[in-house]
């Protein structure tokens, strides 16, 4: 099928940030953060990287927030201290629940290649990585890079 690519902008400055993105041939970026207006994101906030992918790469940028933890799950990671094995479970079966596999067409996230954005430094302890994983074990054939 592909390969489906992950990236996190935090510790990276938008050189670094869009050379990687440039070098892997990025054609679409796909935020899947659930707050992505944060005045903290610096040039990652929505109308910045939408402006910033469009320009710099001559790619698309879209928001998917059906690949975003909900709120509680939100609050649950960052606020309240929850740990990761907890958040983890929870995450994949949100993504079960909203049955992303198959309300998401994967041709906009393999046509080009696609990088799922998230603010974590690595995909380690991200939702990004549990979101590639997710669907490359359900759309088969589908290689996960992490930038």
């Amino acid at each position: 099928m592909g390969t489906l690519y992950t990236i996190g902008f935090t510790g990276k400055g938008a050189e670094r940030f869009f050379t990687l993105l440039r070098q892997a041939g990025i054609r679409r970026v796909v935020d899947v953060r659930l707050h992505n207006t944060s005045q903290l994101a610096g040039f990652s906030k929505r109308d910045d990287l939408a402006f910033f992918t469009r320009e710099l790469l001559g790619a698309e940028y879209v928001h998917e927030p059906r690949l975003a933890p909900d709120e509680d799950l939100f609050r649950f990671i960052k606020k309240d201290g929850g740990g990761w094995p907890e958040y983890e479970r929870r995450f994949l079966e949100l993504l079960a629940e909203r049955r992303v596999e198959s309300v998401i067409d994967p041709s906009p996230l393999l046509d080009g290649p696609a990088a799922l954005l998230c603010t974590e430094p690595t995909a380690a302890r991200c939702h990004r990585r549990l979101v590639a994983e997710y669907l490359a074990s359900h759309w088969g054939g589908l290689t996960v890079e992490h930038l």
